[in-house]
C-alpha cells in the first residue's frame, strides 16, 4: 500500500473544512473542539478550541492519538503561534466526581469556546452543547477534521504535562509515565496506599484498600 504523503495527509483532514469553505462562497474561520481525559482514574479533563485560517495550515497534524509525544510537542507551539484562537481549560477531579465525566467534558468544551467569534465549530463527537456559533458534532473527528486533531494535541500537550509536574509530588502512582489511566501499576499503587487528592474517587471506588 502507497505511504499517505504529508500533502496527502493534509488534503484527507481538511476536507470538511473544504467543503464548509466552498459552501459558504468565502473564507470562513473553522475552530475545532477536542478533549483529552475522559477515561483516567485521576487528573483533569482537558479541552481545546483551536481555529487555524486555511491559509496558514501546519503540515503533520492529526489525531493526538497517533502522533509520537515528541511530535506532539513539536506542532503544539507552531499551532499557539499560527492559531486565530486557542483556548484550553481544565476541569478538576472533584468536580468530576460531582457532576460526572460527560457533563464535565461539555461543561470545559463550552467554556472554552465561549469566546470564539468564528463562523462554525467542529466538535468530536459530542452534542447537546451550547456553543457560540453554528456547530457540527463529528463522530471520530479528530481522525478526520484538522481543526479537531489540533485541538487534540493541544489539550494533549498540556494536560500530558501537568501530569508528568504531578509525578514529582505523587512518585508512587506513577503519573509522568500513565498520566492517570488505570495501569497494573497505579491500580496496584491505590490498592496498596489509596488515592492522592488528584484521584477521581468516583473512577476508583473498587481499587481503595
Amino acid at each position: 500500500m502507497k505511504r499517505e504523503s504529508a500533502e496527502e495527509k493534509l488534503l484527507r483532514l481538511t476536507r470538511i473544512e473544504r467543503e464548509l469553505t466552498d459552501l459558504a462562497g468565502r473564507q470562513l474561520l473553522i475552530a475545532g473542539i477536542d478533549e483529552v481525559g475522559r477515561g483516567p482514574l485521576a487528573g483533569p479533563v482537558v479541552t481545546a478550541c483551536v481555529a487555524i485560517p486555511l491559509d496558514k495550515l501546519i503540515k503533520g497534524v492529526d489525531d493526538s492519538k497517533k502522533l509520537s509525544e515528541k511530535k506532539r510537542e513539536e506542532l503544539y507551539p507552531l499551532l499557539l503561534k499560527n492559531a486565530a484562537y486557542v483556548k484550553t481549560v481544565f476541569i478538576w477531579q472533584d468536580e468530576i466526581d460531582r457532576i460526572n465525566i460527560l457533563n464535565a467534558t461539555k461543561k470545559a468544551m463550552e467554556q472554552c469556546a465561549a469566546d470564539f467569534k468564528g463562523d462554525i465549530i467542529l466538535v468530536d463527537a459530542v452534542d447537546n452543547i451550547s456553543l457560540p456559533c453554528p456547530h457540527k458534532s463529528i463522530v471520530h473527528g479528530d481522525a478526520v477534521s484538522y481543526m479537531i486533531g489540533a485541538a487534540s494535541i493541544v489539550a494533549k500537550v498540556e494536560r500530558d504535562r501537568y501530569m508528568a509536574a504531578q509525578d514529582e509530588l505523587y512518585p508512587a502512582y506513577g503519573f509522568a509515565m500513565n498520566k492517570g489511566y488505570g495501569t497494573k501499576k497505579h491500580i496496584d499503587a491505590i490498592k496498596a496506599q489509596g488515592a492522592c487528592p488528584l484521584h477521581r474517587f468516583s473512577f476508583i471506588q473498587k481499587f481503595l484498600p
